[in-house]
């Protein structure tokens, strides 16, 4: 199979798939991943499938961002010089029920230089999309549409895509960085890294206003934990416990 689009969500740091059964595979070309985690074998698992002008998306634990253990940065490394990298979404914690592992995305692309597009040869885009997303209890985050629409519309951005609009960098949450400053991270894909801070809005409250409307606020914090300590007292006493 050789597929113009692979979509894809592979169990997450598999340390029990075989590995050691496998090592001559001839997926394996920018390394042979470890024994002990299946996630570089998922990555050139799809990238072997990829037609020639191929796109792949697909969901993986953080830890494959940076993770140098048993060959895993070497591997990274080769895929990053082997100008297959497009994009890298860091998404926001707690999105599933099942684990509380937090995942990024990868976008892998077999030609950058797609002549229905613009020319991203070199450069890598970073989307970091961690304050994305609503709480909905107290241990499940949901992405709205509109935090999904402004990741993909950036990526498409990038791309180049026709209506996509004109891509941006946005501080703090996307920047297009080339092969030469990933390599000066040691070939980390962690956006984090890349986006820098966003800007910070300008405060005109002057300092000593600010400091005294501050400590009034915290006073008052104090005075209503100090009533809610008492009520709790008076109700533990009640039943029998103060």
């Amino acid at each position: 199979l050789k597929a113009d689009f692979v979509l894809a969500n592979p169990p997450f740091n598999d340390s029990d798939w075989r590995g050691a059964l496998l090592k001559d595979d001839k997926r394996w070309v920018y390394g042979v991943p470890p024994a002990g985690n299946a996630n570089f074998a998922w990555v050139q698992h799809f990238i072997h499938h990829l037609a020639p002008t191929g796109l792949a998306g697909f969901v993986l634990a953080n830890g494959s961002m940076s993770s140098n253990q048993s060959g895993e940065g070497d591997i990274r490394k080769a895929i990053i010089e082997a100008d297959l990298v497009d994009c890298m979404v860091a998404m926001p914690g707690q999105l599933f029920y099942s684990t509380q592992i937090p995942v990024c995305l990868w976008f892998i692309a077999r030609d950058k230089k797609n002549s229905r597009f613009k020319d991203r040869r070199g450069h890598v885009l970073f989307i970091d999309a961690r304050k994305l997303g609503t709480l909905i209890d107290r241990v499940h985050r949901e992405l709205t549409a509109e935090d999904i629409g402004k990741i993909a519309e950036t990526y498409h951005a990038w791309r180049g895509e026709k209506d996509a609009g004109k891509y941006e960098d946005v501080p703090g949450f996307c920047r297009a960085a080339a092969h030469e400053e990933v390599a000066s991270h040691d070939f980390v894909l962690t956006p984090g890294r890349y986006v820098g801070a966003a800007e910070v809005e300008e405060d005109d409250e002057p300092f000593k206003q600010k400091i005294k409307r501050l400590t009034a606020a915290l006073e008052e914090q104090f005075a209503d934990s100090a009533k809610l300590e008492q009520a709790i007292r008076t109700n533990l006493k009640g039943l029998g416990y103060g």
